[in-house]
Parts: structure tokens; C-alpha cells; sequence
């Protein structure tokens, strides 16, 4: 053995028993055997999303690429406010607080609430809107501190949907915007809008909204703008209270855009935005590099690849809208 030792070689012995447990059991088993031994804890902190949800299964799939198992390789504790902000910070100060070796947050408040309780474990985020603008990162090629992961580019993305919006009702030439202006990312969004509205030959009309007990007076000021369609601008408050808006746009006769899937799911006339289930399985090869020893300071921060346009063609029927089969056969998903 000795001799072994000190030329490399292992005796013929040895290396027919190692041989003969990866073959009995695979490499792929051999390679996990060697994890289980030392399960890692990742720690998942959802506001928008749901641990039962498609994207969680996205994320979970994510790890079987990697070469995870659930359960022996990686325990993941999964955490969820459903909607609640003002149970986020104790939230993440549990997972902190559990000692786990790398925390996903879904959105910017969650990153935010992580970022606030730890600034050592590695945090993945998800779906931010924008990382630097929000203070989670100090910018996209290196981020620096200890939160990497995606952005889904919802400023980026506004003018792409104002011009499928004209694209849809072809005669439209007013639209209301409904903004909050306490979200970070959404005064890159209004100027993005206010720049290629002239060229689509739209007049923009804009409606602060900060608080959901704001929602009537917002749509009494929207129905004095006399506009054609209503923009939503994707914001926590707006995601959470989206029946509400949904409900007080269908009494207004308003189509609604937006870029969360969820709001063409509830009755918006058409969503456009990145893939929330690609996102997370995405996310899974962030944990992958930083459980392999990656620092998330030195992980650039990643843009969205593929992306969901959704038309509800049963609240343009409700709303007498013909929206022109070019543009439904563009769709990723058509609600009949």
C-alpha cells in the first residue's frame, strides 16, 4: 500500500472492488452515494409563487439536471407568504436562521428581505425586475455581495407590449397606464412607454396608484381620461389585488395588458412577459455552481430566454374586440 501511496497505483485488488460497486450500481449512483452522505439545505422563499405551484416542479427539475436527488442529495425548505408582504422579513429570517447553504427568493422584495437578514449566505433571485435599480446588486456583469441569479427585463419588455396591445386593436389611440410609483423599476417603464408610444400613434394618459384602498378613485380618474385600453405595469401590490383590477377594467369595458401570465389567466385581454417556470428551472444552476463552490458575487446576473404571450379571446369577445388572427397565431397560449 505503501507503494501505492507514493506511485499513484492502487493494488489490483482495490480497483477491482471500486470497479465492481460503480458497475454493480452506475456512475450516475456512485456519484450520488458519495452527496447523500452529506445532504446540502437550500432554502426557497416565495411571495408570488407557490411550493405546489408549476415553476417550483420547474425548479425541482432543475436539480434532477444537475444531478440532484430531493431528499438525499439537497433538502429543499420550501417557504411560502402567499402574497403576504408583511410576512416576508420573518420569513427569511427563518431560513437564515436554519443555516442553510443557499436561499432562491422569487421577487424583489423577497431577494430584499434575504439580503437584509444575511449577507453570507448566497441568495438566487428569480424574478427581479431590476437587480441594480433595486439595490440587490451593484450591476449585471458582476454583481458583487452575495445575490446573483435572473432578472425577467420588465422595463425592457413594457414597449414590446404596448405595441402588440396596438397590434391587437389596430384603431386604438388611447391608453391609460396604471403605475405605482414606489416600485423601483417603474420609472425606466413609463419613460420606455412615453418614447415609443408617439411612433404607434398612441396618447398616454398615467394613474398613480400606491395602496389598494386607492382603486376607486384610480378608476374614477380612468374613466376621465377616456381611454381605450388599460395598462397594467407589473407591481406586488398589482399582482395581489388583480381580481380586484380585473373586476373594476371589465366594469370600465377596458382591455387590460400586462406581463404576468396570472392576469390573462383571470381575465386581462393579453400578457406578455418571461417564462416564470423557465426562470426557476434556470435558477436550479445557479444553486448547481454555488453548491460547487461558484461565488455568487462573481455570477452575472441573466436575462430572460424564452417568453409567454398570452391572449384571452374570451374577454375580447365579452368586449366586442377582433383581434386579428396574425397576431392570435403569434400567441403561446390562446384562453378561448
Amino acid at each position: 500500500m505503501r507503494d501505492a501511496l507514493t506511485t499513484g497505483r492502487l493494488p489490483h485488488a482495490v480497483v477491482s472492488l471500486l470497479a465492481a460497486y460503480v458497475g454493480w450500481f452506475g456512475p450516475a449512483d456512485f456519484v450520488h452515494a458519495q452527496r447523500s452522505a452529506t445532504p446540502r439545505h437550500v432554502g426557497v422563499l416565495f411571495v408570488l409563487l407557490a411550493p405546489d405551484g408549476k415553476e417550483a416542479q420547474a425548479f425541482r427539475e432543475g436539480l434532477h439536471q444537475a444531478g440532484y436527488a430531493e431528499g438525499r442529495d439537497v433538502v429543499i425548505n420550501w417557504r411560502s407568504a402567499n402574497g403576504d408582504y408583511a410576512r416576508v422579513p420573518d420569513i427569511a429570517a427563518e431560513l437564515v436562521n436554519a443555516k442553510v447553504d443557499v436561499i432562491v427568493a422569487d421577487t424583489t422584495f423577497a431577494a430584499q428581505s434575504v439580503k437584509h437578514a444575511t449577507s453570507t449566505i448566497p441568495i438566487v433571485m428569480t424574478l427581479v425586475a431590476d437587480p441594480v435599480g433595486s439595490g440587490l446588486v451593484a450591476n449585471l456583469a458582476q454583481p458583487g455581495g452575495n445575490v446573483t441569479g435572473l432578472s425577467i427585463m420588465l422595463a425592457e419588455l413594457s414597449a414590446k407590449r404596448l405595441q402588440l396591445l396596438k397590434e391587437s386593436i389596430p384603431k386604438l389611440h388611447r391608453v391609460v397606464v396604471l403605475w405605482n410609483p414606489a416600485t423601483p423599476y417603474q420609472a425606466k417603464a413609463v419613460h420606455d412607454l412615453k418614447v415609443v408610444a408617439p411612433s404607434l400613434a398612441i396618447e398616454l394618459s398615467f394613474v398613480e396608484v400606491r395602496t389598494a384602498e386607492q382603486f376607486d378613485a384610480a378608476f374614477s380618474a380612468i374613466s376621465r381620461t377616456h381611454a381605450q385600453a388599460l395598462y397594467v405595469l407589473d407591481a406586488p401590490l398589482f399582482f395581489a389585488h388583480r381580481a380586484t383590477l380585473l373586476k373594476l377594467a371589465a366594469k370600465a369595458k377596458l382591455p387590460v395588458v400586462s406581463g404576468e401570465k396570472p392576469f390573462a389567466d383571470a381575465g386581462a385581454l393579453m400578457t406578455y412577459g418571461a417564462n416564470y417556470a423557465d426562470q426557476m428551472r434556470r435558477s436550479a444552476e445557479y444553486v448547481d455552481k454555488i453548491l460547487k463552490g461558484a461565488k455568487p458575487a462573481e455570477l452575472p446576473i441573466e436575462q430572460p430566454t424564452k417568453f409567454d404571450f398570452v391572449i384571452n379571446l374570451r374577454t375580447a369577445k365579452a368586449l366586442g374586440i377582433a383581434v386579428p388572427e396574425s397576431v392570435v397565431f403569434r400567441a403561446d397560449e390562446v384562453i378561448r
